[in-house]
């Protein structure tokens, strides 16, 4: 297969490897991207994989909370120019209003539903594209429900280029919830606990740890010990409460939370355009459309 300029830069900004090491390693696994990230990762080039495409679709994400009902939700748009705008706001803002007032499963059940003014959603966003000149969607959401007992964490990083809603368990202390909402979005965290993480992800982890560890020149007789030491840092990069807690880095987030008498029920971390690839314009050119549209 051939080997092209996109596929390393591809790699490159996927593991942080040198361009040379990239193309190496989509040469020696004939293109397979996947196979190219664990190649570098078992030689000791890369770091974890980067799984989300490059950030680059533009838009807002939002989280709106009543009572015991929130929702979080993430609008696109094709450039920050229109993200920015005061409509496109007041969009994001009517559709989280309508998903938190019904409830709807899906996206595709949420556009066919009636709003407030009797248009469909998919209607008002219709009419929202036409205002701005802008493609606009409605890209995902999800809604969820606790009880008197629970608090919401709530937490916009950036005006909403990053949304955490967290939902802790056992204690009502809504600043507790949004500074492990606010870790969250500072780290990234996968899962909220190790037992979350399936037994195919673990075994994997640990075969490219395994290779690592024999390429280093390491023992055999004492690399399957170093491999489940450094499989703990695997899960403090991927389980929230593994993790030393940014506000507090001699404590980790589990202590955190039991310290409140809590637990992490679950998370929901939205970040603006992850894993959406966009063309590739240069911002003149943006800014140009943008004057020409006016």
């Amino acid at each position: 297969m051939a080997i092209t300029a996109q596929m390393v830069k591809e790699l490159r900004e996927k593991t942080g490897a040198g361009m040379m090491d990239c193309k190496k390693a989509l040469t020696e696994t004939n293109g397979d991207m996947e196979k190219a990230i664990d190649f570098l990762r078992e030689k000791g080039i890369a770091k974890a994989a980067k799984k989300a495409d490059r950030i680059a679709a533009e838009g807002l994400t939002s989280i709106l909370t009543n009572g015991n009902d929130a929702v979080i939700l993430e609008v696109n748009s094709e450039t920050d120019f229109v993200a920015k705008n005061e409509g496109f706001q007041t969009l994001v803002k009517e559709l989280g209003e309508h998903l938190l007032k019904n409830k709807p499963v899906t996206v595709e059940d949420a556009l066919k539903q009636t709003m407030d003014n009797g248009a469909t959603v998919e209607d008002h966003i219709n009419a929202a594209i036409a205002k701005i000149g802008e493609k606009l969607t409605l890209r995902r959401f999800k809604v969820v429900s606790k009880t008197d007992n629970d608090a919401f964490g709530a937490y916009l990083h950036m005006g909403g280029r990053i949304s955490v809603l967290t939902v802790l368990e056992g204690t009502t202390d809504a600043d507790a919830a949004k500074d492990v909402a606010m870790h969250i979005a500072a780290l990234n965290p996968k899962y909220v606990s190790r037992d979350q993480v399936s037994q195919e992800e673990v075994e994997h982890e640990r075969q490219i740890l395994t290779q690592q560890a024999l390429n280093e020149g390491k023992p055999e007789n004492i690399v399957q010990k170093m491999v489940e030491g450094r499989l703990g840092k695997y899960f403090e990069e991927v389980c929230v409460l593994d993790q030393a807690f940014v506000k507090n880095p001699d404590q980790k987030v589990r202590q955190f939370v039991e310290s409140k008498g809590a637990k992490i029920r679950e998370f929901i971390r939205y970040e603006v355009g992850e894993g959406i690839e966009k063309r590739e314009d240069n911002f003149a050119e943006e800014v140009m459309n943008q004057i020409n549209k006016k």
